[in-house]
């Protein structure tokens, strides 16, 4: 069975899931992961005659990784695998199907940082600030950057969006995030002014009086896709003449880092992100610190070492 199959679990891992689910609250897309991840084991100890309950060593697990880096997988995918896997061991010593996790030390090692890609403040501007043109569309999709980034938002959040989580009046949103949690988001001025205008002038001209909860819609009047989302920034990128890859999620990381090198608190920046974790939100304070180091380096005088100034 490939990949792109759909996984025949053990009913063990299943349950393991729905517990995942239910306990922990993660999303369906973070279930979705884990099934995908934990089938791949399962398969590789199938090669091997072994069940997922069954006690492995750590050579068999060790097999496995190995064949994971022979694939090109990116270094975050394998580290998703990992972390699956990590969690489906506890689950098995919790239950007493195992007495130990066969994970052997190296695998806990800590990844190096990425840090995340970012635009410029100048980038945004160029981006938020091209003409929207004449066509009701064009408004729509200027808006919805525009919110994007005022709020910090998944592009997932974005475009699951109703028209009742919109509070004009205090210039904010409900977000529904991750494991169903909600919380409140504000949004800037502008965001707040074209989002007005685009529920009196230009929602209104897409649904043709048919109904809909969704806040973004199609001429169709259905709830815009995240696909759709993707192709309507890379075309406005395009336009305004950015030339580097762009995605919706680098509008929420440039948001956390803007606000962050304009002295935000990183509490507040984490609930307004949403992160379970502060540890999470930290990561944008790598982007900052890099940024004052070439800052540092261009200009601080006192650059050149010691001993290239004897030699």
């Amino acid at each position: 069975m490939t990949d792109a199959a759909a996984p025949i679990l053990d009913p063990l891992v299943e349950r393991y899931l729905r517990g995942l689910r239910i306990e922990h609250g993660l999303s369906i897309n973070t279930i979705e992961s884990y099934r995908r991840d934990l089938a791949k084991f399962q398969r590789h100890l199938a090669r091997h005659r072994f069940r997922m309950s069954d006690a492995v060593g750590p050579p068999v697990v060790v097999a496995f990784l190995a064949s994971l880096r022979a694939q090109p997988l990116a270094s975050s995918s394998i580290a998703r695998v990992l972390s699956a896997m990590r969690g489906w061991f506890r689950f098995l010593v919790r239950e007493r199907f195992v007495e130990s996790s066969p994970l052997p030390e190296v695998i806990a090692s800590r990844r190096a940082v990425r840090l995340p890609k970012t635009l410029t403040t100048s980038e945004v501007t160029q981006l938020l600030d091209l003409p929207a043109g004449a066509s009701v569309e064009g408004r729509r999709d200027r808006t919805m950057l525009e919110l994007l980034y005022a709020s910090g938002l998944r592009v997932s959040e974005l475009v699951g969006l109703t028209v009742s989580q919109v509070d004009l009046n205090a210039s904010c949103l409900r977000v529904m995030g991750k494991g169903a949690k909600e919380r409140v988001v504000p949004m800037g001025q502008q965001a707040r002014d074209l989002l007005s205008e685009y529920l009196v002038q230009v929602r209104p001209v897409l649904l043709k009086a048919r109904p809909s909860r969704a806040l973004f819609v199609s001429r169709r009047a259905q709830a815009l896709t995240r696909q759709a989302c993707w192709k309507l920034l890379r075309v406005r990128a395009r336009r305004a003449g950015i030339t580097k890859a762009i995605s919706p999620h680098m509008l929420r990381h440039s948001f956390a880092t803007h606000l962050l090198e304009g002295g935000a608190d990183l509490r507040a920046v984490q609930t307004m992100l949403g992160h379970a974790d502060i540890a999470t939100t930290q990561i944008y304070t790598h982007v900052e610190r890099s940024r004052l180091k070439q800052v540092h380096r261009r200009y601080f005088p006192r650059q050149t070492s010691r001993r290239s100034a004897r030699s």
